[in-house]
């Protein structure tokens, strides 16, 4: 069987490389996993909303912001294993002789990958935020009590984060072509950094907290609790542009060794 991308250009290497995505059974069980934070976030509503009937006003966590890691740790997994999953079944050697310009297949990858997890936590998160306000009503929950207008700069971090983290997954996976490994190191980077980093002596604490992933998004938001790092808060604008380095240095890192290596 002939690859769409024999012969064609980017748009049909992009094209074979949505068809490998959509192809492999570990895609939909990473969207389904992701897409899991909806009922969550519905039962977590639920939940909150009986105990403030039984004691009053109450604030709670918003469920698109507590359940954040697990549609940004779902996502990663599908990037890791959009290149892994070819190495252990062999397909990356097909793969790289028929689009021989390896920066031109991870590009692709990219690209797909970045759409798919795009479109994926957009439509999760957003989902999530409606159904647990409609589920809220009037009940005072403290995340219920903003307009959208004003959540709207945290839910774009949000999605913008996923989105990110699924491209270093990729990059991660280019580099290492171990989905152990690969997701190893993305559970690194979400929880095991941030907790080493609490350690340093300040204000590098600060400063270095600043900059981790998990930190990025309230401060994407300019939110009050990102005002907590100090010395090291990052403008919203300084923020987009650390986490869009994540993906670029992540991405880099897996060309330079897919570049060096063999299939």
């Amino acid at each position: 069987m002939t690859s769409p991308a024999a012969g064609g250009g980017p748009r049909a290497v992009m094209a074979s490389e949505w068809l490998k995505l959509r192809s492999v059974s570990s895609t939909y069980y990473a969207l389904g996993f992701a897409a899991m934070t909806v009922v969550l976030g519905a039962v977590w509503t639920l939940y909150v909303s009986g105990l403030a009937e039984e004691r009053g006003i109450t604030r709670a966590a918003a469920p698109e912001v507590g359940f954040l890691p697990l549609v940004q740790m779902s996502l990663a997994v599908l990037g890791v294993l959009a290149f892994t999953s070819e190495q252990v079944n062999g397909m990356i050697r097909t793969s790289l002789t028929v689009v021989p310009r390896r920066g031109t297949l991870l590009l692709a990858k990219a690209a797909v990958v970045g759409a798919v997890t795009l479109g994926a936590s957009t439509a999760i998160l957003v989902c999530t935020y409606a159904v647990s306000r409609l589920i809220a009503g009037d009940r005072p929950l403290g995340f219920n009590a903003s307009p959208l207008a004003d959540d709207l700069p945290m839910l774009g971090g949000s999605i913008l984060s996923v989105t990110v983290l699924a491209l270093v997954g990729l990059g991660f996976g280019a580099a290492v072509r171990s989905t152990a490994a690969g997701i190893t190191g993305v559970v690194g980077l979400l929880f095991v950094l941030p907790g080493l980093v609490v350690y340093l002596p300040e204000p590098w604490n600060f400063r270095v907290g600043a900059l981790l992933l998990t930190n990025l998004v309230p401060q994407i938001a300019d939110d009050h609790i990102s005002r907590r790092l100090g010395a090291g808060v990052l403008s919203p604008a300084a923020a987009v542009a650390v986490l869009i380095a994540y993906a670029v240095v992540a991405l880099a890192v897996g060309f330079a060794v897919l570049r060096r290596r063999d299939a």
